[in-house]
């Protein structure tokens, strides 16, 4: 049996003495969309983090290809680090405002060594090409792009190592309504295309149920439901998830069509 891509085991996480990710655990598998959804203040950004290893569990297990990730060395980490990506709710925590778009989403291949210098040129404008962003754009910074046009810079600064997962932390959630669909539908493409497993990070349970296979909620720290999609409504029965569903109801269908 093939090990998910990524599993959390019992992953709890202390930050001033105060529990903030209390025994969660969950999984993604390769070219999963898991959309993680709870409150402000429930845990989703600590446990996006946790994941990731940016920061670390105070205790529990983080597996990644079936390794333990907490006991990677430096090494083995930073080669890690080229597979999974994270994309934050403001462009201005991933871009550099000294830099252009061209030398921001050229910055990857530099320091994981992927591309010569001639190689990058073509490949920053091919990434800007598959985030649907045109070469004028290259040589702005990033105050002189809207806030759409700044994710998406963020957004291919994160394709640039080929990741094997993205982690769009609250990335869409500062997007108008047009904008943030535009983003959904970008990165069910580089699923489909590419095969990119997503953990969708939101308040947001409508968008998240629109485009996910699994949904996992958390309240308080905790995981507090966790299932297909599809049966968000009618599977769920604590509190803070039936909230969050009923908050959803009006005027959409919660759950992907099959």
């Amino acid at each position: 049996m093939t090990a998910p891509l990524l599993e959390l085991d019992r992953v709890c996480v202390d930050r001033g003495g105060i529990r903030v990710l209390d025994g969660v655990s969950l999984s993604i598998e390769t070219g999963e969309m898991l959309g993680l959804v709870g409150e402000s203040g429930s845990g989703k950004s600590t446990l996006a983090r946790a994941a990731l290893r940016l920061i670390e569990p105070t205790s529990g297990a983080v597996r990644w290809r079936g390794r333990d990730l907490l006991a990677f060395t430096p090494r083995e980490l930073r080669a890690a680090r080229r597979e999974m990506q994270i994309v934050f709710q403001d462009p201005a925590t991933s871009l550099d405002p000294r830099m252009t778009v061209a030398e921001s989403v050229a910055e990857p291949f530099e320091v994981h060594r992927l591309a010569t210098a001639a190689e990058r040129g073509d490949r920053v404008t091919e990434l800007l090409r598959r985030v649907e962003l045109g070469p004028e754009l290259l040589h702005r910074y990033p105050h002189e792009l809207s806030g759409g046009q700044a994710q998406r810079v963020a957004l291919a600064r994160a394709l640039a190592v080929n990741p094997a997962l993205l982690v769009a932390d609250e990335a869409l959630s500062a997007l108008d309504v047009s904008l943030r669909a535009q983003m959904a539908n970008l990165l069910l493409d580089l699923r489909e295309g590419a095969g990119i497993a997503c953990l969708l990070v939101s308040h947001d349970l409508r968008l998240v149920a629109s485009i996910c296979d699994r949904i996992a909620v958390l309240a308080g720290g905790a995981l507090v439901h966790l299932g297909p999609a599809s049966g968000i409504a009618s599977d769920t029965r604590h509190p803070a998830a039936l909230a969050l569903v009923e908050a959803a109801r009006p005027g959409i269908r919660i759950g992907r069509e099959t």
